[in-house]
């Protein structure tokens, strides 16, 4: 068994910008999942998506999650991340 959580995050906006949300998902082998959600106001789909991975990150250190996977279907973000495009 993996002590890898993983982690299922997603932001959206109607607009761009407009009403936005964003939610996560937290699995940790051997621990209840926990789902997140929340609305942000007015903010941008990019936004909403970097939000999602902020209030991620910060759930899984306050559970004191060591190793972590993280899923987006944000291309933007992801390819932010890994170091493949700039970030302004």
């Amino acid at each position: 068994m993996s002590d890898t959580a993983t982690m299922h995050i997603d932001g959206a906006s109607r607009g761009n910008p407009g009403p936005a949300a964003y939610a996560v998902v937290l699995a940790r082998p051997g621990h209840p999942t926990i789902e997140e959600a929340d609305t942000i106001g007015k903010a941008t789909n990019n936004v909403a998506e970097y939000t999602a991975l902020v209030e991620g990150l910060e759930l899984a250190t306050e559970l004191g999650v060591k190793q972590l996977a993280v899923f987006s279907d944000s291309e933007l973000m992801v390819k932010q991340m890994n170091g493949e495009y700039k970030v302004k």
